[in-house]
């Protein structure tokens, strides 16, 4: 074994159960041909849009030193060893819970409503600090997503911290088994997914899988100022989980918000953990990153780490594409304000960009500007969540909302003719409509659900740059 190796071919197929027709020594896992990199060992996964047995040859093209396949390749052999296997979802779940046997690393998995990604990316920064730190990448929290993180943590990692999430009811609880964790996360829960549910209290046991494979003597995080923050203890308690720590405005709660300042850019948070004071700054703004900055901080002492450099860390936090990133946009006449919130939406993750909206300091003569698309797997709700966001947008004096989709329609017709931007059926047709309207001074977020596709949006905007854009986080 090389000393950069994360998986031999002996380990792969110990773990899989495959069979190899060469030796091999991979640095890394790949399912993503534009993604792959030189030593990866690449794993064609079979999904509903793409075979990855199709793109073979494109992952030996960018290096990979061995494939993982459930059947051969159309042509020719590809010229690198071929794991073979039954099949390669289960397989690469096989190699996830190998990872995660042989490794020593203090697991933390984060699940809820809002807030997973960034919590998870939170913990990456704050651990990472003090000792080598495993972490999904990007919203890798699904099934193929969880085993594929676990797969790739390195060997010498000290902490790990997987994000796991669900649209329906049963999806949680095997990820939790897999990655095993010694401390969980619920950040909240909130009205999401109502679609493939019949109310939030099925959401809340939904989230509470995560329990089922906590390891001896676990520690559950909740956020104390829930609804149901009963429920979940009791549920933890129903799983065997012994230690849960609170965090929230609540006076019980062991991490506890004493006061915060909310600036445009950041906030000033003071909190009491288990009776001694923790004054920090947070370089991300909004009330919203603050409780979430609570979760953080629970979960680094639950881990073991140190909860007071964590709280340093937070002061370098920067927010990623699609979740917060600000980026100052040149135009001839002067500079825009892009928040690009795309990535995703549901009625409380929209009200919380609002508010971050309402406290951006315009330029002269700018305005506040909302671009939204429809919030989606709602359910029958769906059309009054959308018309309701009309006293929030009114709340954070917001000038004009641009809308998009058929839900977004309902909450146009709500506005008054003063706020009331364009609206159209996608963000296709809304692009052109948004970059005709921007102007120099201006602050303009744009939010909506994956399947909405703000995106473009975001892009059109960014577009009109006359200079390199310039990503404005923490100032």
């Amino acid at each position: 074994m090389t000393a950069t190796a994360l998986w031999t071919a002996a380990e792969a197929v110990n773990a899989t159960g495959g069979h190899c027709d060469g030796d091999w020594a991979a640095s890394g896992i790949s399912i993503d041909t534009r993604t792959c990199r030189p030593g990866d060992l690449f794993v064609a996964l079979a999904g509903p849009n793409f075979d990855g047995h199709d793109f073979i040859e494109a992952a030996v093209q960018a290096g990979a030193v061995a494939v993982m396949a459930h059947r051969a390749p159309k042509d020719e052999k590809p010229g690198v060893p071929l794991l073979m296997v039954e099949d390669t979802l289960a397989a690469l779940t096989a190699l996830g819970a190998a990872g995660r046997a042989r490794s020593e690393a203090r697991l933390i998995a984060v699940t809820g409503s809002v807030g997973k990604t960034g919590t998870k990316e939170a913990l990456r920064a704050c651990l990472s600090a003090q000792g080598e730190t495993a972490a999904s990448v990007a919203s890798f929290n699904n099934h193929w997503g969880v085993p594929l993180s676990l797969a790739r943590m390195p060997r010498a990692a000290v902490y790990g911290v997987f994000e796991i999430g669900m649209n329906h009811a049963g999806e949680i609880g095997p990820l939790s088994r897999l990655v095993r964790p010694d401390v969980a996360v619920i950040t909240t829960v909130q009205p999401v997914h109502l679609e493939n549910f019949n109310n939030v209290l099925e959401i809340a046991d939904a989230k509470a899988e995560i329990f089922e494979g906590m390891t001896p003597n676990g520690v559950a995080i909740l956020n104390r100022d829930n609804p149901f923050f009963a429920n979940l203890r009791e549920r933890a308690a129903d799983c065997g989980v012994t230690r849960i720590v609170s965090f929230g405005r609540h006076p019980e709660a062991d991490m506890r918000l004493t006061d915060c300042s909310l600036h445009a850019t950041c906030s000033a948070v003071h909190a009491s953990y288990k009776g001694q004071a923790l004054d920090y700054c947070l370089s991300v703004p909004g009330e919203h990153w603050v409780i979430n900055s609570l979760a953080v901080l629970t979960a680094v002492g639950a881990i073991g780490a140190d909860v007071v450099a964590a709280a340093g860390e937070l002061s370098q936090l920067q927010t990623m594409k699609g979740r917060g990133e600000r980026v100052e946009i040149a135009l001839p006449e002067g500079v825009f304000l892009l928040i690009d919130e795309s990535y995703n939406a549901n009625p409380t993750s929209m009200k919380a960009a609002i508010a971050v909206l309402g406290r951006a300091k315009l330029g002269q003569g700018g305005r506040r500007i909302a671009v939204l698309g429809d919030m989606l797997e709602l359910g029958p709700g769906a059309p009054k969540l959308h018309a309701g966001l009309a006293a929030p947008l009114a709340d954070a004096d917001v000038d004009l909302v641009f809308t998009c989709g058929p839900d977004m329609a309902r909450l146009h017709e709500r506005l008054p003719d003063a706020q009331r931007g364009d609206h159209a059926a996608d963000s296709d047709a809304l692009a052109p409509l948004v970059t005709a309207a921007v102007a120099p001074g201006d602050v303009v977020m744009v939010k909506g659900s994956l399947g909405s596709r703000m995106a473009p949006i975001v892009d059109a905007l960014k577009s009109l740059g006359a200079a390199p854009l310039r990503v404005a986080n923490g100032e």
